[in-house]
């Protein structure tokens, strides 16, 4: 079977079955894209000639480009399951991928901010003026008070909230649906966004479910989301390394820290492992370990 082809009915194949994102397919293909491109370098017309030699040439290749390690294994590790795919399907006998290696990544723990500086930035975009900083705090909030991921809160529906009970119905990856609460702040914030601004940038639309509306009465941009943070982050004086995720990273730490059992935060945070989620509390961790650095007579020689 030719390459191309293969990775057509691959990809079709991941859509159906798995449930993906748009977003991740896109990353699918983008990534067997460059792996089709360097296999017509080789001149590489059916799949079944491939070997493993040619699969980890590919991995050299990549190491040669000016490319993030991130961005390698991930690309590695599509080119893995497209071959593990292929040799199930029959079209070839062996796996050509199967021993190839992905770069080892560093360990880069998220970096959470403290609670006073996640209450400053959102005290900062409600001050913005009407109907933005209503809309622009309720946004905060809903980031920091239930971890959504910018995805998840940009595409909120009004549908998808419950005020009266303190909830909301979020869609996270592969459309999988989960419900989490809503804290005091965050319900205030949204009946008072929904009832002082929303209608009047609703007006200029053309009608729209979406609870986060621009200027245009439009849904509201991930990348729209990600400028109001930034800019906020400026204004309270942060600095500009806060993103949406900064605020998801933040929920998750601050619950941690605050005595919640991980597999709770795990569902909150909508992981499919709950490995994903322990990642935050060794962020819990290294927090400890400073305080105890700073604050015990014996914690260090010479004090």
């Amino acid at each position: 079977m030719k390459p191309d082809r293969a990775v057509a009915a691959y990809l079709n194949s991941i859509a159906v079955e798995r449930g993906l994102s748009a977003n991740t397919l896109a990353a699918y293909e983008r990534d067997l894209t460059r792996y089709l491109a360097y296999l017509e370098t080789l001149k590489i017309t059916n799949i079944e000639r491939l070997d493993d030699e040619q699969t980890k040439g590919f991995a050299e290749y990549l190491a040669g480009k000016d490319l993030a390690k991130s961005s390698r294994a991930r690309t590695l590790t599509a080119v893995r399951s497209f071959h593990k795919f292929a040799t199930a399907e029959g079209w070839t006998e062996t796996n050509p991928a199967k021993e190839l290696q992905l770069p080892k990544l560093d360990s880069r723990l998220p970096k959470p901010i403290p609670i006073e500086q996640v209450t400053a930035l959102i005290d900062v975009a409600g001050r913005s003026e009407p109907p933005f900083g209503p809309r622009d705090r309720a946004l905060l909030e809903v980031l920091y008070g239930t971890g959504a991921r910018i995805s998840e809160a940009v595409g909120l529906a009004v549908d998808d909230l419950d005020l009266e009970g303190g909830a909301v119905r979020l869609f996270g990856k592969g459309r999988k649906e989960r419900v989490v609460p809503l804290g005091s702040y965050a319900v205030e914030a949204l009946e008072s966004y929904l009832v002082r601004a929303r209608p009047e940038l609703a007006a200029k639309g053309k009608g729209t479910p979406s609870v986060f509306l621009n200027s245009l009465g439009r849904s509201l941009s991930r990348q729209s989301a990600w400028s109001i943070i930034q800019d906020c982050a400026s204004r309270a004086g942060i600095g500009s390394h806060v993103s949406p995720h900064t605020l998801r990273h933040s929920y998750a730490t601050h619950l941690l820290s605050g005595g919640a059992d991980v597999r709770v935060v795990q569902e909150l945070l909508g992981h499919s492992s709950v490995t994903t989620t322990q990642i935050y509390t060794a962020v819990s961790i290294e927090t400890l370990k400073e305080t105890f650095a700073t604050s015990h007579p014996r914690a260090r020689r010479g004090h």
